[in-house]
């Protein structure tokens, strides 16, 4: 009996020094295991190659957007996490329909492009439309004409991303505009509908869509964004044949919001249960897409992060949630009941990342919150030195986190090689073998490393 009792003794005292045992080692020492960990995993990379095979086309209000909700919930339940639910969101309910249809027409010729509607907007007539175009480099070319050159024709914004940026993020919040607001603009000139060349810094024949805006009390025109290389073929054309005319039909349609989900798990903190350190990404992608990089990867790597964590046997004192938001592309509806419930429950959220620019290889984090706190998580950059990682500076959070500054909570977003990112943005062509699983599984290591910096040392 007392050997019994010797041996029981044992095991729970060889069970407390393994629960302990990441405790006792260094902050060196943690991060090295959550990068090593990281890399020798496939999990992440498989679990993106189901969501994009078996879950493409995943809007928020379609289908697939739901069943990649519960999908997700299902694989957060496996990892036996302390709380995983589905959260219900209000999403605008906007369809696609049939595919659309783009033509450039001159004399008896044909010449057929790839196109497609924007999100938010409205159909052409069923019998399509057809008019003269007029071409202008973005939203600032239009306003050089007067009306009467614009009235009864299609307008062509065909504003090229700035090939010479280092960063293509700051071409693409140079050109978005055409996008997001040229409809609107447009029908103010007159113009019967728009042709929007694609945001990409490739010249191929895969159309990027995107959300146009809405405003309040006026409308647009029907609009398509063209293939970049079928842009450069409509330029090119109407330079010598400005007589020609361009024939798009659409069919989408703007029904009621409906509801979706946003899909959570945590690890509960051991000291601090109410308080909250969340990552995230949005788990919807456009129609015309399979959404590796935009933004499967990011949930992903999100739900890794948690993997990481309990694999090394990491306790944290803060409860730590990973968050694959619903409705990034259309209305953000996701985000906004996140940050509802938070407020409901009371939770405090004292900070909040997310990975939403792509699974390239990652080099640190935009910040945004007061200066204190930004020279707070900036402290922790040594001990990223030896990965590479060097950006800890001023800059965006993320779409879907962003509600969340209302409550105070700072926002980093996970920065990576942008080099390539609007190839695959939008479009068909953000396949999963477009995903290296190194880069992104070290995108995945670089979040879990900053929140168990943060979860022990806080913020304050």
């Amino acid at each position: 009996m007392k050997k019994i009792v010797i041996l029981f003794i044992w095991i729970i005292a060889l069970l407390s020094c393994n629960e302990n045992k990441i405790e006792k080692h260094s902050d060196e020492e943690v991060l090295k295991q959550i990068f090593e960990e990281a890399n020798s995993s496939i999990i992440a990379h498989q679990n993106l190659k189901y969501l994009t095979e078996k879950f493409p086309k995943r809007l928020a209000c379609y289908p697939q957007g739901i069943e990649a909700a519960k999908w997700t919930k299902e694989i957060m339940e496996q990892m036996n996490l302390d709380n995983v639910f589905l959260q219900e969101a209000r999403v605008m309910n906007w369809k696609r329909g049939d595919q659309e249809i783009g033509i450039i027409k001159l004399n008896d010729k044909e010449i057929n492009v790839n196109v497609c509607a924007l999100g938010r907007g409205i159909a052409t007539s069923e019998d399509g439309l057809e008019a003269e175009v007029i071409e202008v480099e973005g939203l600032e070319g239009l306003e050089l004409l007067t009306k009467d050159q614009v009235n009864g024709k299609i307008v062509f914004f065909n504003k090229i991303m700035n090939p010479n940026y280092k960063n293509p993020f700051r071409a693409y919040n140079e050109t978005a505009g055409q996008r997001f607001s040229g409809p609107k603009l447009a029908a103010e000139y007159g113009a019967l509908g728009t042709v929007i060349r694609s945001l990409s810094t490739a010249v191929d024949e895969f159309p990027h869509t995107g959300t146009m805006g809405i405003f309040k009390g006026s409308e647009a025109v029907p609009a398509v964004c063209i293939a970049t290389k079928h842009a450069e073929l409509l330029s090119n054309m109407l330079k010598q044949n400005s007589d020609l005319t361009f024939y798009f039909k659409t069919n989408c349609e703007n029904k009621p919001d409906t509801i979706s989900y946003n899909a959570i798990g945590e690890i509960t903190g051991s000291e601090f249960p109410n308080e909250y350190i969340t990552v995230g990404g949005h788990l919807d992608s456009w129609d015309n897409s399979p959404g590796a990089h935009d933004d499967g990867g990011g949930c992903m790597q999100s739900i890794e992060v948690l993997r990481i964590l309990k694999k090394i046997g990491y306790k944290p004192k803060h409860s730590i949630r990973a968050v694959m938001f619903m409705d990034e592309e259309i209305s953000q509806g996701g985000g906004k009941a996140y940050l509802e419930q938070a407020i409901k429950k009371g939770e405090k959220h004292i900070l909040a990342i997310e990975s939403d620019r792509g699974v390239t290889a990652p080099s640190g984090f935009t910040i945004d919150a007061d200066s204190l706190t930004i020279g707070k998580i900036a402290s922790f950059k040594a001990f990223f030195k030896d990965y590479g990682i060097t950006v800890f500076e001023k800059g965006y959070g993320g779409v879907d986190i962003g509600p969340l500054k209302e409550i105070g909570t700072p926002l980093c977003g996970l920065v990576t090689d942008p080099t390539h990112y609007f190839e695959w943005h939008h479009c068909a062509n953000d396949t999963f073998d477009q995903v290296n699983r190194e880069e992104m599984q070290k995108g995945a290591a670089t979040m879990a490393a900053l929140i168990y910096l943060i979860d022990k040392y806080g913020l304050e």
